[in-house]
């Protein structure tokens, strides 16, 4: 992948999961706190993707 849409990407994971996780304990809504977590998680498998076996 090139570099600059990997790191659009990245950058927009990490936005969407502190918008997630802030709106989530400013409103006490546990959706907005579990969406979060899946942009969060989907952060850091796109930062240090799985090696493929040769």
């Amino acid at each position: 992948m090139e570099k600059l849409p990997r790191i659009l990407i990245i950058l927009f994971l990490l936005l969407a999961a502190v918008a997630s996780y802030s709106y989530g304990s400013a409103t006490g809504i546990f959706l907005f706190i579990i969406l979060g977590f899946v942009f969060e998680m989907a952060f850091w498998f796109k930062v240090f993707p799985r090696k493929k076996k040769r």
